[in-house]
């Protein structure tokens, strides 16, 4: 740690670093210093954790703050970097955020239109610092899942969850959920959606939820983790935000705050209800097709997202049976 701090003298010396336990992919610290409190974070995700990608980060969240966005962008060192590499891993220095999260049963109808409304000022602003997604090189064509590989993958987590020498109730529920998934597939393969055109992309954050986003009392204090900044369909992150937010613990979708959250974000964003309409069913048939907690729990061995599974594995079912009200409260 002094090591690392001695890059950023004006900082202050090392008083106290405690680790913050939220958070799945990367490690943060709180940095208590002769100067202040400040947040540490060691990137380790993979896919994102190379200094050219983080200080691409950097310069975008310097501008998007110049715009009123809140965020709170990397503090430079002693040479104006933004990024520390030690020990083979980069790090950054970011002020600390009072805060806490909140999550949509925490959020009255108002302040879920004050968060479809910042979303869509966040995707307005990435368009202005970055660019228009859709002209850009990094737009593609973005498929859909095929359910024939949902299939095989069904099997698999099936055999490892059956499999298990000391079952508990959680393997019970997930052998439960992907036999019943296998027959929702089966029933509604004809609705797989067909790829989205490369115009659909739009610059987004890539994890805009509840744990990446800090309030002060109702008003937003700062946008976090920006790790999955990147090109994708952007009416889609809007959906998936609602699903994070909205969902409740039998898995059921709070449609009043989710109509309110989606209309704001309609005029913030410029989108229309037939945008909307498709990232919905689009991302619907992600929701179907995806068992990201059961593959880190069954073939990464890792059971950190485990308590999300009940929530999120219902969900997709009600979501099916009430595909059409879900649908209406996007786009009304």
């Amino acid at each position: 740690m002094a090591a690392l701090l001695r890059r950023y003298p004006p900082y202050g010396e090392p008083l106290s670093c405690v680790p913050v336990t939220q958070g799945l992919l990367n490690r943060g610290y709180r940095l208590t210093t002769t100067r202040g409190t400040f947040f540490l974070k060691q990137h380790l995700d993979a896919p994102t954790s190379d200094h050219a990608t983080i200080a691409r980060q950097h310069r975008a969240t310097e501008r998007l703050h110049a715009l009123g966005v809140p965020v709170a962008p990397a503090l430079p060192d002693a040479e104006g970097r933004t990024v520390a590499q030690l020990g083979g891993d980069c790090y950054a220095l970011h002020p600390w955020v009072d805060g806490r999260h909140r999550d949509g049963a925490q959020l009255t109808e108002d302040g879920s239109r004050r968060l479809g409304a910042l979303l869509g000022f966040v995707h307005t602003c990435l368009d202005r610092v970055l660019g228009v997604a859709g002209v850009h090189p990094a737009a593609r064509e973005y498929g859909s899942a095929d359910p024939e590989d949902t299939f095989r993958l069904i099997d698999e987590l099936l055999a490892l969850a059956r499999a298990r020498r000391h079952r508990v109730a959680f393997d019970e529920l997930a052998e439960h959920r992907l036999v019943e998934r296998r027959r929702l597939l089966a029933a509604h393969a004809h609705r797989r959606p067909a790829a989205a055109a490369p115009a659909a992309g739009g610059w987004v954050h890539g994890d805009f939820h509840p744990l990446n986003l800090l309030y002060r009392g109702a008003e937003p204090a700062a946008i976090v983790d920006w790790d999955r900044l990147g090109v994708q369909p952007r009416a889609e992150e809007a959906v998936r935000a609602a699903m994070i937010f909205y969902v409740q613990p039998a898995g059921r979708l709070d449609l009043a705050k989710v109509r309110a959250y989606a209309r704001a974000y309609r005029r913030a964003a410029g989108v229309d209800a037939a945008e909307l309409a498709a990232a919905v069913h689009r991302v619907w048939w992600e929701r179907l097709n995806d068992f990201w907690i059961l593959r880190w729990r069954y073939q990464r061995h890792d059971s950190r997202a485990d308590p999300q599974f009940p929530a999120v594995s219902a969900l997709a079912v009600w979501w099916t049976r009430e595909y059409d009200a879900v649908c209406d409260a996007f786009t009304d």
